[in-house]
């Protein structure tokens, strides 16, 4: 987190005088960051990095009603602002809608528009470029860099990259968002499905999910074994058809349920019985809701734009309502 952190100081001395996206305070986000990991061997750092518009910009989310499910896609549409009163205010911007383009041209770096969008859309994959180019340039000033190697990772949606010093290796991922009002509620550049579009940016819960868990962190006791119950089922079901997505939510319901009183050392089998039996149920009946789509059984706390409280219950199991031959594979799985 300190890391990213004086990266993301760094950036913003050095952009101060662009039309780039402003880079905010990064958000560790999954299952590194919840406090449990399927793989502890191979633990990916996810950091959510909220991106705010660049001077004389705006962003507007669109919502794409295309084929829309559990997770809803939206593409970022970028306008430009008048800036004339700025201007007069001693402010050093010319007004991308009001001067002349040969002045702008000569006289200011491009706008957002000419940088990282396609068309009007602030596009991932070229977000993820410039982010690339930012870390390579920037590494070297950064204090780590004396001690720790920087190795950059191929990814076309994210900045992946592995920092090591011999002893000792992290591997990190940068992904990019843009939040929905004041809400817990981004929209981020990780994909959900293969060929996501370049312009669209899927719905993310994950700022609500780790906001959850900090929650129960408060309020469990001292040898609350909540965390080792998902991470002992996420590795039990590697490989048997049932995500780890699907695990942790039907733990985060329990855990809406059940008290954390309840989750200590001497209710762990039960707890297990609990999220076994629960997850039979669930493939038998062909349904698990989402944990924050439609849920107004949220604590306190937990930001949720209106439209998202307010939806109706997500079924993260619809496919095998659809498909009679996956949920029969479903349950001899389970």
């Amino acid at each position: 987190t300190s890391l990213i952190e004086q990266f993301r100081i760094y950036c913003r001395r050095v952009l101060s005088n662009s039309f780039y996206p402003v880079l905010q305070r990064a958000i560790g986000v999954g299952s590194a960051f919840e406090g449990w990991s399927p793989r502890e061997q191979d633990v990916v750092y996810q950091m959510l990095v909220p991106m705010t518009p660049p001077r004389g910009h705006s962003f507007h989310l669109e919502l794409d009603t295309a084929g829309q499910r559990c997770v809803r896609n939206f593409r970022v549409r970028v306008q430009q602002e008048c800036t004339c009163m700025r201007e007069q205010q001693g402010r050093n911007m010319l007004c991308f809608l009001h001067h002349p383009e040969e002045e702008l041209r000569r006289s200011q770096d491009p706008s957002l528009l000419h940088t990282l969008c396609t068309g009007s859309y602030l596009d991932v994959q070229k977000t993820a470029r410039w982010f690339y180019q930012l870390v390579r340039a920037i590494w070297p000033a950064l204090l780590q860099s004396h001690n720790w190697h920087l190795v950059l990772l191929p990814s076309t949606r994210s900045c992946q990259f592995k920092v090591t010093n011999g002893r000792e290796s992290f591997r990190i991922e940068m992904l990019f968002g843009v939040q929905q009002g004041s809400s817990d509620i981004f929209v981020s550049s990780q994909p959900r499905e293969a060929r996501t579009p370049s312009t669209t940016w899927p719905e993310t819960y994950a700022v609500a999910e780790i906001k959850f868990f900090q929650y129960i962190a408060r309020q469990a006791p001292p040898d609350s074994l909540h965390l080792k119950c998902l991470q002992f089922f996420t590795r039990l079901q590697l490989g048997l058809g049932f995500s780890t997505y699907i695990m942790k939510t039907i733990v985060m319901h329990l855990l809406n349920i059940v008290p954390v009183s309840r989750w200590r050392r001497r209710d762990f089998v039960r707890r297990l019985m609990d999220i076994s039996e629960c997850l039979r149920l669930c493939v038998e009946v062909r349904r698990l809701n989402h944990f924050i789509v439609g849920n107004r059984r949220l604590p306190g706390g937990i930001n949720l734009p209106l439209d998202v409280q307010m939806a109706k219950t997500c079924n993260l199991f619809r496919h095998l309502v659809m498909d009679p031959v996956a949920h029969s594979y479903a349950m001899s799985k389970y």
